[in-house]
């Protein structure tokens, strides 16, 4: 592979890592071509970008990025490596752990995720439980309005009338 080819690959996995800080490094050897299809299928359909990489290239990349634990990546990646990339924290979990299941490909060997790195597939579980910016979000509203369902449910329980004469009672009061 030409130098220029090479800069070039590193400059756009570069830009990739700079739009999806977030990425999963899967073992995909050894799968047929419908399984891949099957793979790459998925992934889009879930909104994840794959991408088949060299491995030396792809510590290139990430020695530019010098995140925090980068260089435990370096004995992970040999053999063949596709790296995902995604918006959503847990989706390449979810889609691992559905088509690959206990032994079969593709397996993860390593996850960078919300400034943490896993390495290895029994962390697997774990990133399937990282809840997503969606999934906090609505946790949080639903935390917000349950207090005030209480509220109007006290108010309805007791009834119009009561209520009524009360604000009445208070307001008249000086």
């Amino acid at each position: 592979m030409k130098k220029e080819l090479k800069a070039q690959i590193i400059d756009k996995l570069a830009a990739q890592l700079e739009e999806t800080p977030g990425f999963y490094v899967t073992d995909v050897e050894g799968l047929n071509a419908g399984d891949t299809t099957k793979l790459r299928r998925a992934c889009f359909e879930k909104g994840i970008k794959m991408i088949v990489v060299k491995n030396t290239l792809f510590f290139k990349v990430l020695e530019r990025k010098a995140f925090e634990g980068y260089e435990q990546f370096k004995d992970v990646l040999t053999g063949s490596s596709a790296v995902m990339f995604t918006t959503v924290a847990n989706a390449p979990a979810k889609l691992i752990k559905e088509i690959g299941g206990d032994d079969k490909k593709p397996v993860l060997k390593a996850a960078y995720v919300q400034d943490c790195v896993y390495i290895g597939k029994e962390n697997l579980e774990t990133l399937v439980n990282i809840k997503s910016k969606d999934e906090l979000l609505g946790d949080i509203i639903g935390m917000l309005q349950s207090p005030m369902q209480n509220v109007i449910s006290a108010l309805q329980a007791q009834g119009g009338q009561k209520i009524a004469g009360i604000v009445k009672t208070l307001s008249e009061k000086e």
